[in-house]
């Protein structure tokens, strides 16, 4: 829709009341924390809606509200927040409004019933919104519609799609994220013939992609823009599609080749079959088998295959082989995604010699060497380069200096071992850079370009001080390298966009800086193993939306701030191997969102805090290695994730996407005890559940209740001053692979039952009080002497006999 011409006289009212009023009214139906409608309003001074951001009026004297456009852009979120709450009917008063636009805002409410009654409309866009419920047949009113735009967020259903036959206009549409399992979806759009624009990704329609020609009258006919992506297809071969330009096929379960047909649509300028199950010969793949062509050079013949191809994504499948020379022949190319395949051989400049245009170039994850002369000057001028995985043996590529415009380098895994150039710091247009686990050395100057946002040299060579923050960052990964110094630089730029900071396993010292105010919407901070002192700092806490805290294996003193508390949406907090004192705060089992709670080997004392029994979803706690004393809490019953079986809490892991084409996931992880040794888990902590309580002074019995804990792989009590028996249902905790009871007090039998636990791979009873036969099990007498040691009244393999055994009555611990 063209703008209109806003000319009248000063102070002049053009908005009709009605109007006004009406939007008056939805302002005051919807929560807008950041003001995003201040602008609007009754007073004098803002009487004029077509003054109001988002509001367009026809450039009439007494004018009318033609357009309002209030879609929301998640890239200025927290800072802005979307409006909230809900539609209101008071947009039927717009009797003029042709293009509603409210996308990307949080309605979080039912389908407004009323939108089926504003016929005039021609756009209606409202992707993201958060609305569910079923799609309303009363959409098949808007009979004007252009645009269609409802993005379901997996909240929106539709029981049917009969209504979209009388949208007869229709050019644009798009229903992905919507339930379409229950509809015809493909009868209903091969009738709009107006089509040019179809969007279903993720609606879950799974039905082959019909391999004969629709007519030359229906939708696909006249589409130019087809998105079918993540909806499990298993076609074999594809459609005819007339003159499509963009054709999305990716996230689905396609395999074999594609047709012929498919090949030959001349008009086709982006292809994305990313995310299959494709295999084989990636040449043959895309532009056939050479041996039918017998009387045409490989050359001509193939240079007709996707002749207008601009873009092609074939990621994230299973090809085979060195990626195609013909690709090299195509000069109109400016993206090729080739990554996470098995492509193997080695790059050469020579592939490279006409592509003229390139703007996008990924070969991540593949076996490939880049085997490129040092002096090469590029003919294209790259906006993305992901070349990670790719053997660059060993020296940095100095080609890329020559890149003045690209915006995201991605060259980790690269096994580069050179030195960091300083050319790379001049790339003014580099907004992400990624050269993590190499081998690279040298320093990082201290003003970085003001462009970065997304940096992660983690897992390298590079030492120094810290290079200066700068203000629009959002990830900062510099861990696993042997930076020194302090950190308090930090604390000289207000860094209100970053989400990730990493400075772990470094050489970093002083004390933790006092400043993370500003640094307020921080989710993930892990400064671990390094040398710092000094107290945990208390402004920690205006971290409101922190998700993970690592700060072990440091030097630091005193007792936990209380304002961590405030941090409600922390999942993660890991401690352990400090010096911290106080009691275990009772604020922790306030935060119902934590998952994993490490204070391991610190200097806590005091009794285990009843609160602590409100984390449902803990799946590691570990407060071994203190000085905690009294009773274990009888109520680990309400751990609700350690007692069900198959369940993790998802968001162990927090994942960032700083561009289209690199996503970039941060794994949480930590150091647990685990049998017998201390080891790392990186990925897979989601999976492990493990409760540590050993080495403190903890007495009385062990709790009834830990036999609930089914889902429990890990349980450590070892070291403490426990009495009573062992829990005679035991065995109920069947998922149990690790158990250490060793240097208590307790006394009785080994319960029978314990013999049931098939998954058992350590196990320690040692140096208790405990008589009577070991029973017989394969599992039980399999485990070393050194097991049951220290308990003088048990008998039985793998001990000695019980009185009145026979040596030949005994075998492999079973009766004979």
């Amino acid at each position: 829709m063209e703008c209109c011409d806003f000319r009248f006289v000063s102070g002049e009212v053009r908005c009709v009341e009605r109007e006004r009023e009406a939007l008056v009214r939805f302002k005051k139906g919807v929560i807008d924390e950041s003001g995003i409608l201040s602008s609007w309003g009754s007073e004098d001074s803002r009487k004029d809606c077509c003054k109001w951001k988002g509001v367009v009026c026809t450039n009439t004297t007494s004018a009318h509200v033609i357009a309002l456009l209030l879609g929301y852009d998640y890239k200025y979120y927290p800072y802005n927040k979307p409006l909230r709450a809900k539609i209101s009917d008071a947009l039927l008063e717009l009797h003029h409004l042709t293009n509603l636009d409210l996308s990307m805002n949080d309605f979080d409410d039912q389908f407004p019933q009323f939108m089926g009654s504003m016929k005039q409309l021609e756009q209606l866009n409202l992707r993201g919104c958060n609305l569910h419920g079923t799609l309303l047949p009363q959409l098949g009113n808007l009979t004007n519609l252009r645009t269609l735009y409802l993005w379901g967020d997996y909240n929106l259903r539709s029981e049917n799609l009969d209504w979209l036959s009388h949208l007869s206009f229709l050019h644009r549409l798009d229903l992905s994220f919507i339930d379409l399992s229950h509809t015809s979806w493909l009868q209903q759009i091969l009738k709009l013939r107006s089509l040019q624009e179809l969007h279903l990704a993720f609606s879950n329609i799974g039905a082959a992609i019909p391999a004969r020609p629709p007519s030359a009258n229906s939708s696909f006919a006249s589409l130019s823009i087809l998105d079918l992506s993540f909806n499990e297809f298993m076609a074999k071969s594809l459609m005819c599609l007339g003159d499509l330009e963009d054709l999305d096929l990716s996230g689905n379960m396609l395999e074999g080749g594609i047709s012929e047909s498919l090949r030959n649509l001349s008009h086709l300028q982006a292809l994305d079959l990313s995310s299959n199950n494709f295999s084989g010969d990636l040449e043959d793949f895309l532009f056939g088998n050479l041996s039918t062509k017998a009387n045409m050079s490989m050359g001509s013949w193939r240079l007709k295959k996707f002749s207008a191809l601009k873009k092609l994504n074939v990621g994230s499948n299973k090809f085979v082989r060195l990626m195609p020379q013909s690709l090299s022949q195509h000069s109109v190319l400016e993206e090729v995604d080739v990554s996470f395949n098995s492509l193997q051989g080695i790059i050469s400049e020579a592939y490279f010699t006409i592509l003229h245009n390139l703007k996008v170039l990924a070969l991540s994850f593949n076996s490939l060497s880049l085997q490129i002369v040092q002096d090469w000057s590029p003919p294209f001028k790259l906006d993305v380069i992901r070349l990670a995985g790719c053997n660059m043996n060993p020296h940095f590529p100095q080609w890329v200096q020559t890149q003045r415009n690209v915006r995201f380098l991605d060259l980790c895994y690269a096994h580069i071992s050179d030195e960091v150039p300083r050319w790379l710091w001049s790339l003014s247009a580099l907004l992400s850079l990624n050269i993590s686990h190499n081998h690279i050395s040298g320093t990082i100057p201290h003003l970085l370009p003001n462009s970065i946002e997304y940096l992660d040299v983690s897992s390298n060579n590079l030492s120094g001080p810290l290079p200066l923050l700068q203000q629009d960052m959002l990830t900062v990964q510099l861990s696993q390298n042997m930076f020194s110094g302090s950190v308090s630089s930090i604390c000289s730029t207000l860094l209100v966009e970053m989400r990730i900071l990493d400075l772990s396993n470094n050489q970093l010292d002083g004390e933790i800086p006092n400043c993370w105010e500003k640094i307020s919407n921080l989710e993930y901070l892990s400064i671990g193993n390094n040398s710092f002192s000094g107290e945990v700092p208390r402004t920690l806490g205006n971290m409101s939306m922190l998700n993970s805290l690592n700060l072990h294996a440091n030097n630091l003193s005193g007792e936990l701030p209380s304002t961590l508390s405030k941090c409600g949406e922390l999942m993660f907090i890991d401690v352990r191997g400090n010096k911290l004192t106080g009691n275990i705060p009772a604020w922790i089992g306030a935060n119902k969102n934590l998952v994993y709670v490490i204070l391991r080997r610190n200097r806590f004392y005091g009794s285990i805090p009843l609160e602590i029994c409100s984390l449902t979803h803990i799946q590691v706690l570990d407060l071994s290695r203190n000085n905690i004393s009294g009773e274990i809490p009888h109520c680990f019953n309400r751990f609700t994730s350690l007692s069900k079986k198959n369940t993790t809490v998802l968001g162990a892991a927090i994942t960032f996407y700083p561009t289209l084409y690199e996503p970039l996931k941060v794994f949480e992880y930590a150091f647990v005890e685990w049998k017998g040794g201390e080891f790392e888990y990186r990925k897979i902590l989601q999976h492990l559940k493990l409760i540590d309580l050993s080495n403190n002074r903890l007495v009385g019995s062990i709790p009834r209740s830990f036999s609930s804990m089914r889902a429990l792989i890990s349980l450590n009590l070892s070291r403490n001053m426990l009495t009573g028996t062992i829990v005679s249902d035991i065995g109920e905790m069947e998922m149990l692979e690790v158990l250490d009871l060793s240097r208590n007090q307790l006394s009785g039998h080994i319960p029978n039952i314990l013999a049931k636990l098939n998954f058992m791979a350590v196990l320690d009873l040692a140096n208790n009080s405990l008589w009577g036969r070991i029973p017989a099990s394969t599992q039980l007498q399999s485990f070393n002497a050194s097991a049951y040691a220290g308990n003088d009244g048990l008998c039985g393999l793998p001990l000695k006999l019980c009185p009145g055994d026979h040596p030949l009555i005994m075998y492999q611990g079973k009766n004979i």
